[in-house]
């Protein structure tokens, strides 16, 4: 029965968003579902995918951020730490599923548009180019975390004075590259990038005198949908 648990807690969370489409499908369209067979074969899928996520990260992915914050602050190399923290979240953030595919629906509708040549040299130069931008972004926003944590800076400060810098850098930035880039905070912290990155903030601050996990160990998060803002207008100024 335990080992069900995992399948039936997925489909409790997968219910809620059935029953909305059954309702608006069958009751405000007052339609059949298209493709009732796939649909019914994808749902099962979705729900055992979700199910093995969820056990896997609680098995595998988070334990792992937390062993090795442990590890890192033993060591007792901040410098180490730092290079770790940027390329946990670049290398999290490339490999995102959620980032690849709006950077190639980004490049697409820009061809479109007149912005950058219809080539798919370009459209791919100007995908892998917003990749890597936010990649960068995320790196340094999970250094900057992984400090703040080390510091104690209090977080509230630090989220007001990068959302001022937003907003400032939003009336200079080209208007074609905005939108883009306040979704691509959101798009950053997804299924690969947020476990390890919350692993890696309750390891650090368990594993430092004086630091409170609740209070400490959450906030990287908020530093990974906040940077890729800034880092994608410069991205923006830089190329239109």
């Amino acid at each position: 029965m335990e080992a069900m648990r995992p399948l039936f807690e997925a489909g409790r969370d997968l219910a809620p968003i059935v029953l909305v489409i059954l309702f608006f499908q069958g009751l405000v369209l007052q339609q059949p579902i298209p493709n009732l067979d796939d649909m019914l074969v994808g749902l099962v899928l979705v729900l055992v995918g979700l199910a093995l996520f969820v056990r896997g990260l609680e098995i595998g992915m988070f334990p792992l951020g937390e062993s090795m914050a442990h590890a890192f602050a033993k060591k007792g190399n901040i410098y180490w730490l730092l290079a770790f923290a940027f390329l946990l979240g670049f290398g999290t953030t490339v490999a995102e599923p959620a980032l690849i595919a709006v950077a190639g629906k980004a490049a697409q509708i820009a061809a479109d548009s007149g912005m950058i040549a219809t080539t798919p040299e370009a459209m791919d130069s100007y995908a892998n180019g917003l990749r890597l931008t936010v990649a960068l972004s995320v790196g340094t926003a999970i250094v900057l975390g992984v400090l703040r944590i080390l510091s104690g800076w209090p977080l509230h400060f630090c989220i007001m004075a990068g959302y001022i810098v937003v907003v400032v850098m939003t009336m200079f930035a080209p208007k074609e590259i905005i939108g883009i880039a306040y979704d691509s905070g959101g798009v950053t912290t997804s299924t690969i990038t947020v476990p390890l990155v919350t692993a890696l903030g309750i390891g650090l601050a368990t594993s430092i005198r004086g630091r409170n996990p609740l209070l400490d160990g959450f906030g990287l998060i908020a530093f990974a949908s906040l940077l890729p803002m800034i880092f994608v207008m410069i991205y923006g100024m830089l190329i239109l």
